[in-house]
């Protein structure tokens, strides 16, 4: 009896409680950390399109001073954590505000999410089908650059990249192969088997003399990656300019993972990049 008592006042409960129901907001504004602009490009040079999501600092002018410009590859998981971490960078840590472009597939399906050639640099023994970083590379410097900064008051001379793993063999392909594209560059554990072929030697010529590259690893991250990063460093340091285009800095993330610390690895990276100075190392 006690039971069916408890099952009737629980009926009760439902039927007088309020109706409650997801409704949906038409134009619903980004969150405030997030305020900015997103739309959809179509690349003619691979042959498919990608969501461009934009972060504007939350005091952005149109008219004043020109931004720097942070391209985000992964930006389907990326622009979201890193985009609105980059507000509490500007309280705690001094760092200038910056537009921040995340460029994402819609998606991590295969059939959409081509990041498995995208990002692979050539090397012997990868199909030139598949070693599709030159590509990618041409749809942002041709494509995705060029719209970005007539529609936002951006530095071309400011312009930042950061990729995490596979990503980060692109962002050191765009070092070694485009040095003078981007004054900074992040490369987060990276990821660099195979692809190492193309991005040890051979940097085309720069004409700037302000370029710099980052490249963090987590210290719990896989064991052949930061051993990857630091045979690319090592190479590199190595040689002086101008064979080596950039200035170079390998940091390690204590108690880093290969994926979860990708805050600390933006944190630090763009530290040294805009302050030349990383404390945590």
């Amino acid at each position: 009896m006690r039971g069916l008592v408890s099952i009737l006042f629980g009926l009760l409960l439902l039927a007088t409680a309020p109706h409650v129901r997801a409704q949906h907001v038409p134009d619903m504004p980004f969150p405030a950390a997030l305020h900015g602009d997103a739309f959809r490009l179509d690349s003619p040079t691979l042959g498919r399109g990608f969501d461009i999501y934009v972060r504007l600092p939350p005091e952005y002018d149109p008219e004043g001073p020109a931004y720097p410009v942070v391209y985000l590859l992964d930006g389907d998981s990326l622009f979201p954590i890193l985009a609105a971490n980059h507000l509490f960078l500007t309280y705690e840590e001094d760092l200038p505000e910056v537009v921040i472009v995340g460029i994402a597939y819609g998606g991590f399906d295969p059939s959409v999410n081509r990041r498995n050639i995208d990002f692979q640099s050539p090397d012997e023994g990868v199909p030139p089908e598949d070693a599709g970083a030159g590509r990618f590379h041409t749809f942002l410097t041709d494509e995705l650059i060029p719209v970005v900064e007539a529609r936002f008051n951006v530095d071309p001379d400011g312009r930042v990249l950061f990729g995490q793993s596979r990503a980060g063999n692109l962002v050191l392909y765009s070092a070694v192969a485009h040095p003078d594209v981007f004054r900074g560059r992040i490369a987060s554990n990276p990821s660099l088997t195979p692809g190492m072929g193309s991005i040890l030697d051979g940097a085309a010529p720069a004409r700037r003399d302000d370029l710099m590259v980052v490249i963090t690893s987590g210290e719990r991250d896989r064991a052949d990656l930061p051993a990857e990063a630091a045979l690319w460093v090592d190479t590199w340091s190595g040689r002086d300019v101008p064979d080596r285009p950039w200035d170079i800095r390998l940091i390690r993330i204590p108690g880093g993972t290969h994926a979860a610390n990708s805050t600390d690895a933006y944190r630090a990276g763009m530290l040294w990049l805009f302050a030349g100075d990383y404390a945590g190392d």
